[in-house]
């Protein structure tokens, strides 16, 4: 028995956008640890074959949360699922430190989700 909950665009919209999110990291940033010390090329080569399943879920995404979703909340979510993305990744895969920037630009996101979702 399906949920309805799990049919709804907007959640269908984020788990897409989440996916996508992973691989658009993996592709941007995985290189610097994996790919060090390789030619520009290859790492974009690399890049582009892991971004090509991005776009996979991205396509896909965007024209789901569209019924729903004006284009400037559609980019807004998107920006906060990068952030929630983006951090543990540069934590826990890239080893970088914690630092508080990424709470005020968690906070700055939430202003801006605010401003957009609101009526």
């Amino acid at each position: 028995m399906e949920v309805e909950v799990f049919t709804h665009p907007l959640l269908r919209t984020a788990v897409l956008l989440t996916a996508s999110n992973v691989f658009m990291t993996f592709a941007w940033y995985g290189h610097l640890k994996y790919l060090e010390g390789k030619t520009w090329w290859i790492a974009a080569l690399a890049s582009w074959g892991i971004a090509l399943f991005e776009y996979l879920l991205q396509v896909p995404a965007n024209r789901i949360g569209f019924t729903t979703l004006s284009l400037a909340q559609l980019k807004i979510l998107q920006e906060v699922i990068t952030l929630v993305v983006f951090a543990p990744f540069a934590v826990l895969f890239m080893g970088q430190a914690l630092r508080m920037n990424f709470v005020y630009a968690g906070i700055c996101l939430l202003g801006a989700v605010f401003f957009i979702f609101r009526g």
